[in-house]
């Protein structure tokens, strides 16, 4: 049997996505949902108020739900889901759980045996990759980037040789260093794609490459939230038979076998054992 239709005498928390900007994104069916909820938790109930309030959505018990509450709210949301309730969960923009609110308790609800489904809908982190005009067919979504650390320094250090589109969240008062550490990883000119006030009046598509990018935000001032979209790294280049050979000469030069220094050139160089020892045996024709 199916759970994905919620219904009262099951009870089921029900993640419903909300306009990241533009109100007419809102679908049909995320109203009706918001609408039958016994309950609906939110970020911020004044954010979240005034978009209710444009829907028509009234008179509902609101529970606040962020990253400091989440933790504690936990457990008076599984006892209404069990208990029967339909329990609506909404950010201040995007889908919940997506560098937002919800991860946890969606796993709280899984653990105590609720259900759990969706309103799918608005997500800053697809349209900006499908209008980035980067590879779409294979993505890592790294969100937030840890703020300081060594957590950062190593989040940092995956982006250099990424071989799929990396797409990041920045706050605007974070993006100038963002863009300078990004630099540094990945290099000047890899190509990078800056989204920001998406679906809103002043929505902004910049793209270039980490070098100008750099140019670009200290000449403007960041406003809004952005999603960064960076290219793939370039695989790197095959090496040559001069540069095979040579490994093949210094492993040689230390006393290992000819058969030997192919295994470990080959393993090094990712190039085919076959193909190294074929090399190989051209040094002892050298020698």
């Amino acid at each position: 049997m199916s759970n994905n239709s919620a219904t009262k005498s099951g009870g089921s928390l029900i993640l419903v996505a909300t306009p990241i900007g533009n109100l007419g994104d809102m679908t049909q069916r995320a109203v009706e949902t918001l609408q039958s909820a016994d309950v609906i938790c939110c970020e911020d109930t004044r954010h979240s108020g005034k978009l209710l309030a444009h829907f028509g959505v009234t008179d509902k018990k609101l529970i606040v739900i962020n990253e400091h509450t989440e933790y504690d709210a936990r457990e008076e949301i599984v006892a209404l889901v069990v208990s029967g309730s339909l329990v609506a969960l909404i950010t201040d923009a995007g889908t919940p759980g997506i560098s937002d609110p919800g991860e946890r308790l969606v796993t709280a609800v899984i653990e105590a045996g609720g259900q759990i489904t969706a309103v799918p809908g608005a997500s800053a982190l697809t349209m900006a990759l499908v209008i980035s005009g980067l590879p779409t067919s294979r993505f890592v979504f790294e969100g937030f980037l840890p703020r300081s650390g060594i957590e950062r320094t190593e989040r940092l250090a995956m982006t250099t040789t990424e071989s799929r589109t990396i797409v990041l969240y920045e706050a605007p008062h974070r993006l100038v260093k963002t863009l300078s550490d990004l630099t540094t990883a990945c290099g000047a000119m890899r190509r990078v794609v800056l989204a920001r006030e998406l679906t809103k009046l002043h929505e902004e598509i910049w793209r270039g490459t980490l070098q100008d990018a750099n140019m670009y935000v200290a000449n403007t001032e960041p406003r809004g939230e952005y999603v960064i979209i960076i290219e793939p790294a370039k695989p790197p280049a095959p090496p040559t038979n001069e540069e095979l050979l040579a490994a093949i000469r210094a492993e040689i030069a230390k006393g290992v076998s000819r058969k030997d220094s192919a295994a470990r050139v080959s393993a090094r160089f990712g190039v085919a054992k076959r193909t190294v020892y074929e090399l190989a045996l051209q040094v002892r024709d050298d020698v």
